[in-house]
């Protein structure tokens, strides 16, 4: 699933816009509800807190899923997450979107997220496919046929524009759109031009108040991977 959203940002990037795709070393096999999206959030910081390299920005590709304000105090690049980013772009392109994503217990986390971000207010719908996130790459057929139909519901609510509920689904907005015949947004394309703007701009996050750098202090065990054996 890494790789099927990393194809997803280099579709959308400019072609001198390097992608690096990671996964972090422990956590979930995959998110659905609170209990997994904190620890994916702490492995996500884990990750981030540990790398090596140089990078520009950072895309949290975890639909509905915790860590972005912290994210945002670590670093002083722009993090873009593409809850965040979907619900932005879709907001441009209709007076009320909607948000298809896997299952109905994802749907308070996604609900959550949008409201922090300001964004609640113009979602009219958040419907569920009843797929898992692990079983979106094992039918394509079905993973499709699935999105239409809990995106005809959203629809149905008020929704003028859909957005992709997952991360690994990047690629499926287009033939989406086509058979819905409303803008379909992928949030990984959309959080990534939103990180090329942002930094073209040259826009970094604010260091005062909300997300000023993490209080120096002890930290015992962490960050975990550099006290793992």
């Amino acid at each position: 699933m890494t790789e099927t959203i990393r194809l997803g940002a280099v579709a959308a990037a400019r072609p001198d816009t390097e992608i690096i795709a990671i996964t972090p070393s422990w956590g979930p096999a995959s998110v659905e509800g609170f209990y997994e999206s904190f620890i994916a959030a702490a492995s996500m910081l884990d990750s981030l807190t540990t790398y090596k390299g140089k990078f520009d920005g950072v895309v949290m590709a975890g639909f509905g899923e915790h860590g972005r304000e912290g994210a945002r105090e670590l670093l002083d690049v722009p993090v873009v997450d593409i809850t965040e980013a979907a619900g932005h772009m879709a907001s441009l392109l209709g007076h009320r979107y909607g948000v298809v994503t896997t299952l109905d217990r994802a749907t308070g986390q996604i609900e959550d997220s949008l409201r922090l971000a300001g964004l609640m207010d113009t979602c009219a719908a958040i419907t569920s496919t009843g797929l898992g996130v692990l079983e979106l790459e094992e039918s394509e057929e079905k993973t499709e046929r699935a999105f239409i139909e809990a995106g005809r519901e959203a629809i149905k609510a008020g929704a003028e524009v859909l957005t992709l509920g997952c991360a690994g689904m990047s690629g499926l907005q287009i033939r989406m759109a086509k058979e819905l015949g409303v803008p379909v947004v992928d949030g990984v394309g959309a959080a990534v031009k939103l990180v090329e703007g942002l930094v073209d701009l040259g826009l970094k996050t604010s260091k005062i108040r909300t997300y000023a750098y993490p209080l120096d202090k002890a930290r015992p065990g962490w960050p975990v991977s550099e006290h793992k054996k």
